[in-house]
Protein backbone atom coordinates (compact mmCIF):
# COMPACT_ATOMS: atom_id res chain seq x y z
CA UNK A 1 0.00 0.00 0.00
CA UNK A 2 2.87 2.34 0.84
CA UNK A 3 4.53 1.52 -2.49
CA UNK A 4 1.35 2.44 -4.25
CA UNK A 5 1.18 5.72 -2.37
CA UNK A 6 4.81 6.49 -3.22
CA UNK A 7 4.07 5.76 -6.86
CA UNK A 8 1.14 8.13 -6.77
CA UNK A 9 3.22 10.81 -5.07
CA UNK A 10 5.99 10.51 -7.68
CA UNK A 11 3.39 10.70 -10.40
CA UNK A 12 1.99 13.86 -8.86
CA UNK A 13 5.47 15.39 -8.54
CA UNK A 14 6.00 15.09 -12.30
CA UNK A 15 4.22 17.77 -14.36
CA UNK A 16 1.29 16.26 -16.23
CA UNK A 17 2.55 17.60 -19.54
CA UNK A 18 5.73 15.53 -19.15
CA UNK A 19 3.86 12.35 -18.23
CA UNK A 20 2.92 11.89 -21.88
CA UNK A 21 5.87 10.76 -24.01
CA UNK A 22 4.17 12.14 -27.11
CA UNK A 23 4.29 15.59 -25.56
CA UNK A 24 7.95 15.20 -24.62
CA UNK A 25 8.72 14.06 -28.15
CA UNK A 26 6.90 17.06 -29.59
CA UNK A 27 8.80 19.45 -27.32
CA UNK A 28 12.12 17.88 -28.29
CA UNK A 29 11.20 18.13 -31.97
CA UNK A 30 10.60 21.87 -31.51
CA UNK A 31 13.87 22.29 -29.59
CA UNK A 32 16.01 20.45 -32.14
CA UNK A 33 14.23 22.16 -35.02
CA UNK A 34 15.25 25.47 -33.43
CA UNK A 35 18.85 24.25 -33.09
CA UNK A 36 18.82 23.16 -36.73
CA UNK A 37 17.52 26.57 -37.83
CA UNK A 38 20.31 28.29 -35.88
CA UNK A 39 22.89 25.91 -37.36
CA UNK A 40 21.49 26.58 -40.84
CA UNK A 41 21.73 30.35 -40.35
CA UNK A 42 25.31 30.21 -39.09
CA UNK A 43 26.25 27.73 -41.81
CA UNK A 44 24.86 30.01 -44.54
CA UNK A 45 26.92 32.92 -43.23
CA UNK A 46 30.05 30.75 -43.14
CA UNK A 47 29.44 29.50 -46.67
CA UNK A 48 29.09 33.09 -47.85
CA UNK A 49 32.39 34.01 -46.18
CA UNK A 50 33.98 30.91 -47.70
CA UNK A 51 32.88 31.97 -51.20
CA UNK A 52 34.28 35.45 -50.63
CA UNK A 53 37.60 33.97 -49.48
CA UNK A 54 37.67 31.60 -52.45
CA UNK A 55 37.02 34.44 -54.90
CA UNK A 56 39.78 36.49 -53.27
CA UNK A 57 42.09 33.48 -53.54
CA UNK A 58 41.38 33.20 -57.27
CA UNK A 59 41.80 36.95 -57.84
CA UNK A 60 45.07 37.12 -55.92
CA UNK A 61 46.35 34.02 -57.73
CA UNK A 62 45.63 35.70 -61.07
CA UNK A 63 47.32 38.85 -59.79
CA UNK A 64 50.37 36.80 -58.81
CA UNK A 65 50.46 35.17 -62.24
CA UNK A 66 50.35 38.54 -63.98
CA UNK A 67 53.32 39.70 -61.91
CA UNK A 68 55.15 36.48 -62.81
CA UNK A 69 54.54 37.10 -66.52
CA UNK A 70 55.81 40.68 -66.25
CA UNK A 71 58.88 39.49 -64.36
CA UNK A 72 59.59 36.81 -66.95
CA UNK A 73 59.38 39.37 -69.76
CA UNK A 74 61.77 41.69 -67.97
CA UNK A 75 64.16 38.82 -67.24
CA UNK A 76 64.16 37.93 -70.94
CA UNK A 77 64.79 41.57 -71.81
CA UNK A 78 67.65 41.68 -69.28
CA UNK A 79 69.23 38.55 -70.77
CA UNK A 80 68.97 40.06 -74.25
CA UNK A 81 70.62 43.30 -73.15
CA UNK A 82 73.43 41.41 -71.42
CA UNK A 83 74.03 39.38 -74.57
CA UNK A 84 74.24 42.56 -76.60
CA UNK A 85 76.80 43.97 -74.18
CA UNK A 86 78.88 40.80 -74.32
CA UNK A 87 78.93 40.66 -78.12
CA UNK A 88 80.37 44.18 -78.33
CA UNK A 89 78.18 45.19 -81.25
CA UNK A 90 76.77 48.21 -79.43
CA UNK A 91 78.37 51.50 -80.53
CA UNK A 92 80.41 53.29 -77.89
CA UNK A 93 78.06 56.25 -77.83
CA UNK A 94 75.14 53.93 -76.99
CA UNK A 95 76.80 51.82 -74.29
CA UNK A 96 75.79 54.14 -71.43
CA UNK A 97 72.18 54.08 -72.57
CA UNK A 98 72.20 50.28 -72.69
CA UNK A 99 73.83 50.07 -69.27
CA UNK A 100 71.20 52.40 -67.86
CA UNK A 101 68.52 50.24 -69.43
CA UNK A 102 70.09 47.14 -67.85
CA UNK A 103 70.05 48.77 -64.41
CA UNK A 104 66.43 49.85 -64.88
CA UNK A 105 65.38 46.38 -66.03
CA UNK A 106 67.14 44.75 -63.08
CA UNK A 107 65.31 47.03 -60.69
CA UNK A 108 61.98 46.09 -62.30
CA UNK A 109 62.81 42.38 -62.00
CA UNK A 110 63.53 42.85 -58.29
CA UNK A 111 60.41 44.99 -57.89
CA UNK A 112 58.17 42.33 -59.42
CA UNK A 113 59.80 39.65 -57.26
CA UNK A 114 59.12 41.70 -54.11
CA UNK A 115 55.53 42.33 -55.19
CA UNK A 116 55.01 38.62 -55.87
CA UNK A 117 56.34 37.75 -52.43
CA UNK A 118 54.00 40.22 -50.74
CA UNK A 119 51.01 38.98 -52.76
CA UNK A 120 51.89 35.39 -51.85
CA UNK A 121 52.51 35.70 -48.11
CA UNK A 122 50.71 38.98 -47.25
CA UNK A 123 51.93 42.34 -45.98
CA UNK A 124 51.77 41.22 -42.36
CA UNK A 125 54.48 38.63 -43.07
CA UNK A 126 56.81 41.07 -44.84
CA UNK A 127 58.93 43.68 -43.02
CA UNK A 128 57.46 47.16 -43.32
CA UNK A 129 60.52 48.48 -45.15
CA UNK A 130 60.05 45.80 -47.82
CA UNK A 131 56.44 46.61 -48.63
CA UNK A 132 56.27 47.11 -52.39
CA UNK A 133 52.68 46.49 -53.45
CA UNK A 134 49.84 48.87 -52.68
CA UNK A 135 46.13 48.08 -52.54
CA UNK A 136 43.87 50.95 -53.60
CA UNK A 137 46.76 53.32 -52.97
CA UNK A 138 47.49 52.02 -49.45
CA UNK A 139 50.59 50.08 -48.48
CA UNK A 140 50.57 47.14 -46.09
CA UNK A 141 47.00 46.08 -46.90
CA UNK A 142 47.73 42.92 -48.87
CA UNK A 143 46.23 39.68 -47.55
CA UNK A 144 48.37 37.01 -49.17
CA UNK A 145 47.37 34.01 -51.25
CA UNK A 146 48.48 31.69 -48.46
CA UNK A 147 46.26 33.55 -45.99
CA UNK A 148 43.23 33.45 -48.30
CA UNK A 149 43.83 29.74 -48.88
CA UNK A 150 43.93 29.07 -45.14
CA UNK A 151 40.78 31.13 -44.57
CA UNK A 152 38.99 29.19 -47.30
CA UNK A 153 40.04 25.87 -45.77
CA UNK A 154 38.99 26.97 -42.27
CA UNK A 155 35.57 28.10 -43.48
CA UNK A 156 35.17 24.86 -45.43
CA UNK A 157 36.01 22.78 -42.34
CA UNK A 158 33.54 24.77 -40.24
CA UNK A 159 30.71 24.41 -42.77
CA UNK A 160 31.31 20.67 -42.99
CA UNK A 161 30.91 20.38 -39.22
CA UNK A 162 27.70 22.42 -39.31
CA UNK A 163 26.36 20.21 -42.12
CA UNK A 164 27.06 17.18 -39.94
CA UNK A 165 25.41 18.87 -36.95
CA UNK A 166 22.31 19.61 -39.04
CA UNK A 167 22.19 15.96 -40.07
CA UNK A 168 22.03 14.89 -36.42
CA UNK A 169 19.28 17.44 -35.72
CA UNK A 170 17.31 16.11 -38.68
CA UNK A 171 17.68 12.57 -37.30
CA UNK A 172 16.35 13.85 -33.98
CA UNK A 173 13.29 15.31 -35.68
CA UNK A 174 12.62 12.03 -37.52
CA UNK A 175 13.00 10.07 -34.27
CA UNK A 176 10.60 12.47 -32.58
CA UNK A 177 8.04 12.02 -35.34
CA UNK A 178 8.29 8.23 -35.00
CA UNK A 179 7.97 8.59 -31.22
CA UNK A 180 4.68 10.43 -31.63
CA UNK A 181 3.35 7.89 -34.14
CA UNK A 182 3.98 4.83 -31.96
CA UNK A 183 1.95 6.16 -29.04
CA UNK A 184 0.75 2.67 -28.05
CA UNK A 185 4.22 1.49 -27.01
CA UNK A 186 5.46 3.66 -24.13
CA UNK A 187 8.69 1.73 -23.65
CA UNK A 188 9.66 2.12 -27.29
CA UNK A 189 8.70 5.78 -27.16
CA UNK A 190 11.09 6.30 -24.25
CA UNK A 191 13.86 4.59 -26.22
CA UNK A 192 13.29 6.93 -29.13
CA UNK A 193 13.35 9.92 -26.79
CA UNK A 194 16.65 8.70 -25.35
CA UNK A 195 18.03 8.37 -28.88
CA UNK A 196 16.81 11.89 -29.67
CA UNK A 197 18.69 13.26 -26.67
CA UNK A 198 21.86 11.39 -27.62
CA UNK A 199 21.82 12.44 -31.29
CA UNK A 200 20.83 15.96 -30.30
CA UNK A 201 23.74 16.24 -27.87
CA UNK A 202 26.13 15.00 -30.57
CA UNK A 203 24.71 17.54 -33.03
CA UNK A 204 25.14 20.37 -30.53
CA UNK A 205 28.74 19.38 -29.75
CA UNK A 206 29.65 19.10 -33.44
CA UNK A 207 28.02 22.47 -34.23
CA UNK A 208 29.89 24.15 -31.37
CA UNK A 209 33.13 22.59 -32.61
CA UNK A 210 32.39 23.88 -36.12
CA UNK A 211 31.82 27.35 -34.70
CA UNK A 212 35.22 27.25 -32.98
CA UNK A 213 36.85 26.31 -36.31
CA UNK A 214 35.46 29.38 -38.06
CA UNK A 215 38.01 32.24 -38.43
Amino acid sequence: MMAKNNSVERSKSIPKILQRTETVGGILIAVFAAFMAIAELVNNNLEEEMMISHNKLVNYSNWYQSKSIKQSLKESELDYLNVLMETGIIPDDRIKNVQAKIVQTKSLVLKYEAEKTEILVGSSNVPREHWSQDLDGEMGKIIGINEWEKLTQDYDSATQKFDLGKLFFQICIVLGAVCIIIHDNKKLQKNFIALMLVFGAIGIVISIYGFTLAP
